[in-house]
């Protein structure tokens, strides 16, 4: 699995993605993670002559006024449809029966993130595109100019869609055949109890002690999902 990053603050990724089981899943080949600054693309405004790899912060700026007033800035278009297209130019070396990109714009209107998704979008693609929007979000041309499915991860406004790319990367990843090594990892495949517990058996703190529920020390195994069955309905 291939994830095209298209963000203004890729540093921004760098903490989550490159830690624990992401990390191991980079280098052990299973998943590949890849970024696009859309400010890399911006045009020289008119009359300069500097390429866009010469061009001061200032001058590879990518946002402006909203038509119709408003408050904040907008994403312009083309620097993010440029880097769209670089981002499906790096999916072009599969093979045609084996390539299978899905292009994804985060959305708080879109349709709701969830494990099913991540299940069907870990068998299905090879290839996951996020458009991270910032402000006021991006010039919505983007979404004519490309087949894109807008997608939200909860009921709330976030400020960027760094987050919510790094949620689908992490719930993704875990579906994909050796991310978590053992795959009855995966919480939602068992009876997993929301509670877990792990040695010592008694922990004092503060003049109290707090035990660990006995019937996970008694190596039946019929009680102990019993027990998981029951606490997970309260």
């Amino acid at each position: 699995m291939h994830f095209h990053i298209v963000t203004l603050f890729p540093q921004s990724l760098d903490s989550y993605l490159n830690e624990s089981i992401l990390k191991r899943a980079q280098e052990d080949k299973k998943i590949k993670i890849s970024f696009y600054n859309p400010r890399d693309f911006a045009a020289p405004k008119v009359g300069a002559k500097k390429a866009p790899n010469e061009m001061t912060y200032s001058e590879r700026r990518v946002d402006d006024k909203p038509y119709g007033g408003g408050p904040g800035m907008v994403i312009e278009a083309l620097p993010v449809m440029r880097a769209i297209e670089k981002a499906i130019s790096k999916t072009k070396g599969k093979a045609k029966s084996t390539r299978t990109t899905k292009i994804i714009f985060f959305s708080p209107s879109g349709t709701l993130f969830d494990t099913a998704y991540a299940k069907v979008a870990a068998k299905k693609y090879t290839d996951i595109i996020f458009i991270c929007g910032r402000y006021e979000g991006i010039d919505a041309r983007v979404k004519k100019a490309f087949k894109v499915e807008e997608v939200s991860v909860g009921p709330f406004v976030l400020t960027g869609g760094e987050l919510p790319a790094m949620i689908v990367i992490d719930s993704v990843s875990r579906q994909i055949a050796g991310v978590l090594g053992d795959i009855t990892s995966l919480e939602e495949t068992r009876v997993a109890a929301k509670d877990v517990y792990t040695r010592p058996e008694v922990v004092e703190f503060k003049g109290k002690k707090y035990r660990v529920p006995k019937v996970l020390l008694s190596g039946n195994h019929a009680l102990i999902e019993a027990w998981k069955a029951e606490i997970n309905s309260k």
